[in-house]
């Protein structure tokens, strides 16, 4: 008697089992703790001997898996104290490696400018409604620094007021999420900056005119300023004669 086709059909091959190292499984342990709040932020681990007890495990696989929670910026270790605290990474960390992830994937200075386009305006539309007074001076004090004769700083001041503006959301997804972008945002002007004398003074000037909305509540405003804020870093890098093809390299 003949099976049925599919009786007799080969089945694809099964993938190998993945072992992981002792330390990976006690980190992600202590992660799966700390990301759902178990463990919350400043609490206090047990010491190493009582992990290991616990995990039944050796104290230099719970060491290793310390280490690597402490480089994510998960735990810290506080001056003095020999115990592990559970902790916040800072934002800027964490936009530091998606930064460099991007750069090592090619990202172009046609990429951040469309980044921008897409993600800034609504950013200075919702600060425009929710800003607080100490958001203004914050952006104020920003916006005061913008005639840096150092393209370096003047570079690292248009992203900084971008990143002041997301502050002025009070959201954290949206001042979170743009920041990997504003990383890449101020080696990708430092060139245009330099070759261009009135980079600064139209930078500030588009600047003042956000300020000025965000005071007035004015999100409409807010919103056009920076469109038209953002095209023009277009505009500055094709009179630069700089190729929006070329690559963003992160400093070291």
């Amino acid at each position: 008697m003949n099976l049925p086709d599919a009786r007799r059909r080969p089945t694809a091959p099964f993938e190998p089992l993945r072992l992981e190292p002792a330390y990976r499984k006690v980190a992600a342990a202590l992660l799966e703790r700390i990301t759902n709040r178990s463990l919350e932020n400043g609490d206090r681990l047990p010491a190493e001997f009582e992990l290991a007890r616990q995990f039944g495990v050796n104290r230099s696989t719970i060491r290793e898996a310390l280490r690597e929670l402490e480089s994510s910026g998960l735990l810290r270790r506080e001056r003095g104290s020999k115990l592990m605290m559970v902790s916040r990474p800072h934002p800027g960390a964490v936009a530091d490696g998606i930064s460099r992830a991007l750069a090592l994937h090619d990202v172009t200075l046609r990429d951040v400018w469309e980044g921008l386009t897409i993600l800034e305006p609504p950013i200075a539309e919702a600060a425009a409604r929710r800003r607080h007074g100490s958001d203004l001076e914050a952006l104020q004090a920003v916006v005061a620094s913008a005639a840096d004769p150092d393209p370096q700083a003047a570079a690292r001041q248009a992203a900084e007021f971008f990143q002041r503006l997301g502050e002025a959301t009070h959201n954290r997804v949206l001042m979170l999420g743009h920041e990997p972008l504003l990383q890449l945002l101020a080696p990708s002007l430092e060139v245009m900056i330099d070759e261009l004398a009135q980079a600064r003074t139209r930078i500030a000037s588009a600047q003042r005119r956000i300020v000025e909305a965000l005071r007035d509540g004015d999100a409409a405003a807010a919103r056009t300023w920076t469109e038209k804020h953002i095209r023009d870093f277009r505009r500055g890098f094709e009179l630069a004669g700089i190729d929006l093809g070329r690559r963003v390299h992160l400093p070291a």
